[in-house]
């Protein structure tokens, strides 16, 4: 007996919930493939997750007829995810060492080079101003002893007196010729030149001096408070009073000072501004060496009193100058020996009727000089013995390079050739040279034992 073939089996649809009960299953004409899910977004810079164990859909298989129909089973649900310690660390595996160096031949040692001479440099100097300059002094002085005897006249100001004595006595009978054209007011003339004197010691008088004659000012505020620390302290140290004094400037790029009449005191702007305060005190106490031992007034009197005579001398000199010119336009010996005969009898008259007094007034300024010099040296050891040694021979050094570099200024305007001095110089100079005044004073500077 023949059967009939076998019904193919029906497929459910696969949906996404069970079909309710008694609904009327509709056979499909063929099997339908399940649908593949949707791609997933790519996502940049994300690893891609690991696949899980996904089951894939069954497909129906042939079964024997009378077999129950075929039925998907569910997917099995992934297992949870446990969270996982930390990632272990790579096992570092051991490189290969490498290979040690061979050896090279060692470098020959450095042969020794002479060491080049270390001079040692010169140590710069402080400024002038600073405390810490080796010839800086402190002015800070409380209680100040002042001496009984402010002043005396010692031998150099008795010398410049006694050697001035023969101009005095040339300008007397300058000023009494003078007095003979005036008649009886002529003795008036004759002791108010004698009384003139006074005048050097008249403060009035010595300040118009000290402007118009020696071109002096009077110190600003500011220079004034840099000048009178350092005078108080040189003074104190002389027991003299200071205020009996008056402290000028002289404009001047040279280092200088003076001493004049009987109460000047200058000094110029170089030595104010570049010398330190001690050097500084050293050359005002020279300065009031000059007023303490009278030099000061006694070189002033005396040199008021030689005026007249100074004067007519000039005037002598004029006089014969003009005549002997006169006397050489005739060009002839006749007129050149009548100026001899003239000149040769007024002078030997003059010598008769003065005992020989014009015969000194020829060398009178040789003398004047040797004891200008004395003078020095004299205000030199006074602003030793203050305990300015030290200070006055620097500044005695300074004053020998400028003297230097005259010199050389002088032998560059000769064309090179050194200008020699002479002996009549030397000798009228009122200063010693600084090798002079340094013995002088070596026997402060040795240190005491």
């Amino acid at each position: 007996m023949t059967q009939p073939p076998p019904t193919p089996p029906e497929y459910p649809e696969p949906t996404g919930r069970p079909d309710p009960p008694g609904a009327a299953q509709v056979p499909p004409a063929h099997p339908v493939p399940p649908q593949q899910p949707p791609a997933q977004p790519y996502v940049p810079h994300q690893a891609p997750p690991y696949p899980q164990n996904a089951r894939y859909p069954q497909y129906p298989q042939q079964t024997a007829p009378g077999a129950p129909p075929y039925v998907p089973q569910q997917a099995t649900p992934a297992p949870p995810q446990y969270p996982t310690g930390p990632t272990a660390p790579q096992p570092v595996y051991p490189q290969a060492a490498a290979p040690p160096p061979y050896p090279h031949a060692p470098a020959p040692p450095p042969y020794p080079q002479a060491a080049a001479p270390s001079h040692p440099q010169a140590a710069v100097p402080p400024p002038p101003g600073s405390p810490l300059h080796p010839h800086h002094i402190s002015t800070d002085r409380g209680r100040v002893h002042i001496a009984g005897q402010q002043r005396r006249t010692d031998a150099a100001a008795f010398g410049n007196l006694l050697l001035h004595l023969p101009n005095f006595l040339c300008s007397l009978v300058v000023v009494t010729l003078v007095s003979l054209l005036l008649g009886e007011l002529g003795i008036l003339l004759i002791l108010a030149w004698l009384a003139s004197g006074a005048l050097v010691f008249h403060r009035p008088t010595e300040s118009a001096l000290a402007r118009h004659l020696l071109r002096l000012r009077y110190p600003t505020p500011q220079e004034r408070a840099k000048l009178e620390p350092v005078w108080r302290e040189v003074t104190a140290r002389a027991g003299v009073d200071g205020r009996t004094y008056e402290l000028w400037v002289e404009d001047s790029d040279s280092l200088n000072a003076v001493a004049a009449a009987g109460h000047i005191v200058g000094v110029t702007r170089f030595a104010m501004n570049n010398l330190p305060n001690g050097e500084l005190a050293a050359v005002m106490a020279h300065e009031l060496g000059h007023h303490v031992g009278g030099h000061a007034w006694s070189g002033l009197l005396g040199y008021w009193y030689a005026l007249p005579g100074r004067i007519a001398w000039r005037l002598l000199r004029a006089v014969t100058g003009f005549l002997f010119q006169v006397s050489r336009a005739f060009s002839s010996c006749i007129g050149v020996a009548f100026f001899g005969v003239c000149v040769g009898g007024l002078a030997l008259a003059t010598i008769t009727s003065l005992y020989g007094l014009p015969l000194l007034v020829l060398g009178m300024p040789y003398a004047l000089a040797a004891v200008g010099r004395r003078s020095e040296l004299r205000a030199d050891r006074h602003a030793a013995a203050l305990g300015f040694a030290p200070m006055l021979a620097a500044v005695l050094d300074k004053l020998h390079q400028q003297e230097q570099v005259r010199t050389a200024a002088l032998t560059a305007a000769n064309q090179g050739a050194p200008v020699p001095g002479t002996a009549a110089s030397r000798l009228l100079s009122s200063h010693p040279d600084y090798h002079t005044r340094l013995h002088h004073l070596q026997q402060y500077l040795q240190p005491a034992r």
